[in-house]
């Protein structure tokens, strides 16, 4: 039997002052309270406050879960709801999940620290939280139940929505108790499951509650409608810098719809009826734009900039023995350079936002991924406080990074045209695809340099990787960022000699987090290195990865695993061939096998990717399998064709016709396999895409003999 833990997070309770509105609990972090629960009691409040609550039942039986994450097609919304509705013991049929309002003190992401969903942490933070929270709510039932019936809470079970007295038989549904268990007190301990008696956490086939999305009835940003909305559009500088020199609107402001032609920070915006008016109207617009000091700028020279600071040394990220010594006397060492470019998140609806000002502050409706930030940006903007900014937070078309910005970005440019505008009206901000792109806020051009010591026996002595790159959290040259190093500073390969240098680089493009972050480039630079030692050393990949991870189980366990499932060692079919590799990001471990297959005309494709994943307890193991595959299919994009390049301060891939990403017919078939695990969870999202790209290098190695130095790799691709 669990022993009774107590609450972690303060426990409030929230009643309606109506009768029979049921019942809410919300779960809040109380900062003087970290160690143990220090005493609540629910107040009598007004209904709108209802909503500051992660549980809530109603008297029909319907079981509200609000969660505090937002849901961009990772599933986070079937996340929260099975954990929550674990503890309480719903029916799943019953339960429906809702976004939470902006409101960090109460919905902070216990990881980061703020309201703010990323870095594959949803449900790593909210795990004990939201058990926390189904299983106080469970508790007051049955001592409501106890209470009306006289009998003993010992004699009560319950079970999809009820609570039942098994001598006598009487049941009672959640919705008939929830006006009573509302008068019942918090308990300040609670009981949680063993794992062993889950019903809804580790099983298959659980619908999702995102619902809406394949019938239309889903609340995107693009799906509000407000009456007089406008709909603006902005016409930002071709070059990275630039600013408006002058523009003539005469023949913009004439055309059919047109309320406005503004001037704002970021460029000159046009506000219409409808998105096509200011679509039209911005092509109308004369603007003489001020390129700056950037109209020369090129990726092609940043490159090389950054091929010779790879021969210099940086700051020290990690330093262990002595790896320059042992390499200056080693006779067999291996170098290798590698070069990552710019990538745009491509989401596919790209960036938007609906705001109104009012008397209160300001009203949005958009899929905010950074509640906190927005809030904070767009109050400076009004010269308001952050809490008069109230976000409504929607649905996203993915995100993958994009829509978590500290600076605001697109949502600071929307508060900044209705703060132009002047009119308390609802204005929707839509950015093309071709605004999107050609914008910044990319995954950073990077370049590493390794070079590793083999001796006569083939073990590695020595390992110096030198990675060079923006710093995406705008840190200066003396310091290192941490984004920029994961995967290599925490190289996990038992190695005596070790040493990772870093360089923050300047440019005028915004770096910007993209899906896995850091290991986005790192996995690829240390899995085909460690695989091209591998080979040197005349050793089986997948032996040599063993014996190296000899202080990590858990990397060894899915490396193990993915090699089984894959048949690797096998015979494979004519032309067809092996390569993996394996890598931890936000604490979860992933191995993957690509099976490649040469087409006559000497381009590959990749037939099947083997996955298999450990990240702790498997809450929802459908969105696992989905979440990798999804993380495969993204990023093969930059492997195989996608990559953001610049001339003469101006991006070249505006759209997909140049901005090349994975079709559904270059998709490979997936197989996941989740590792049993009784650790905490861990994320998912994110730690499934730095691994299948060098798989696949590693693959279409062992079929030519090449290895692949500089993505996208688009001469091995048709």
């Amino acid at each position: 039997m669990n022993s009774p833990v107590t609450l972690s997070r303060r426990l409030f309770l929230i009643r309606s002052a109506q009768a029979g509105a049921g019942l809410t609990l919300g779960v809040a972090l109380n900062a003087g309270a970290a160690d143990g629960y220090t005493g609540a009691t629910g107040k009598a409040v007004d209904d709108e406050l209802a909503a500051n609550a992660f549980v809530t039942l109603k008297p029909d039986n319907t079981v509200i879960i609000t969660s505090k994450h937002m849901e961009m097609g990772q599933g986070t919304f079937t996340g929260m709801a099975t954990i929550a509705a674990e503890e309480l013991d719903a029916d799943w049929s019953r339960v429906e999940t809702v976004s939470a309002p902006s409101d960090s003190d109460t919905y902070k992401n216990l990881i980061i620290g703020m309201q703010l969903t990323g870095g594959s942490t949803s449900i790593a933070n909210s795990w004990t939280q939201m058990r926390e929270a189904g299983a106080a709510v469970r508790q007051m039932l049955l001592a409501a139940a106890a209470k009306q019936w006289q009998v003993p809470v010992g004699e009560l079970t319950t079970d999809a929505n009820q609570v039942i007295h098994g001598p006598s038989g009487r049941k009672a549904t959640y919705g008939e108790l929830s006006t009573a268990a509302a008068a019942m007190p918090l308990p300040d301990k609670v009981t949680l499951k063993d794992p062993k008696d889950f019903k809804l956490v580790g099983k298959q086939f659980l619908p999702r509650k995102d619902v809406g999305k394949t019938d239309g009835s889903a609340t995107f940003t693009q799906d509000v409608r407000w009456p007089g909305m406008l709909t603006a559009v902005v016409a930002h500088p071709p070059v990275f810098g630039g600013t408006v020199k002058s523009v003539n609107a005469d023949r913009a402001r004439a055309m059919p719809g047109v309320k406005a032609v503004l001037e704002v920070p970021s460029g000159v915006a046009v506000l219409a009826d409808t998105f096509w008016q200011a679509l039209q109207a911005r092509k109308a617009l004369d603007i003489v734009w001020d390129e700056g000091e950037q109209a020369d700028f090129s990726t092609a020279a940043l490159l090389a900039q950054y091929r010779e600071l790879a021969g210099k040394p940086g700051l020290e990220a990690r330093n262990d023995g002595d790896a320059a010594k042992v390499l200056a006397e080693s006779e067999q060492v291996i170098d290798a350079e590698f070069a990552f470019p710019y990538l745009a998140h491509a989401a596919m609806e790209p960036m938007n936002c609906v705001i109104q000002r009012t008397d209160k502050g300001a009203d949005l409706w958009f899929g905010s991924q950074g509640p906190a930030w927005d809030q904070v940006n767009v109050a400076k903007v009004f010269g308001i406080k952050p809490e008069d900014v109230n976000i409504n937070i929607l649905y996203a078309g993915g995100s993958f990074g994009r829509r978590a910005t500290a600076d605001g970005n697109y949502v600071t440019e929307a508060a900044h045209i209705a703060r132009a505008y002047g009119q308390s009206v609802p204005i929707k901000l839509v950015w093309t695809r071709e605004d999107d792109n050609t914008e910044g806020h990319y995954r950073p051009m990077y370049v590493h340099r390794i070079r590793a010591a083999l001796d006569e026996a083939g073990n590695v002595t020595a390992w110096h990787q030198n990675v060079v790159g923006q710093s995406i959290r705008g840190l200066d040259e003396n310091t290192v960022d941490r984004t920029s190093v994961e995967g290599a500073a925490n190289l996990p390969y038992a190695i005596p000699n070790i040493r990772v240098d870093s360089h923050n680089t300047v440019s005028p493009v915004a770096p910007h987090w993209w899906r896995s972050v850091g290991s986005t480039h790192s996995a690829f630079a240390v899995e085909t290195f460690v695989d091209e030692l591998a080979h040197a050393a005349g050793k089986d990949p997948v032996e040599f990865r063993m014996a190296l991870l000899r202080d990590h189980p858990r990397h060894r366990a899915v490396l193990q695993l993915a090699a089984e499932k894959a048949g690797w060692g096998k015979p494979l079919p004519e032309g067809h061939f092996h390569g993996i590799a394996v890598h931890e990001s936000f604490s979860s471990y992933v191995a993957q096998v690509a099976e490649v297959a040469q087409n006559p005309d000497g381009k590959f494709r990749i037939v099947k990717i083997t996955c298999a994943v450990d990240c702790g307890v498997a809450v929802n193991p459908d969105v696992i399998k989905a979440q990798m595959a999804g993380g495969i299919g993204y990023g093969l994009s930059p492997l195989m064709f996608s990559e953001i390049t610049v001339e003469k301060g101006r991006v070249q891939e505006a759209n997909f016709d140049r901005y090349r990403v994975l079709r559904m017919n270059e998709m490979p078939a997936i197989d996941v396999h989740i590792v049993p695990s009784g650790e905490a969870p861990t994320g998912v999202g994110e730690p499934g895409t730095p691994v299948g790209p060098p798989a696949v290098a590693n693959a279409i190695f062992a079929a030519t003999g090449k290895r692949i130095r500089q993505l996208p790799a688009t001469e091995f691709f048709a």
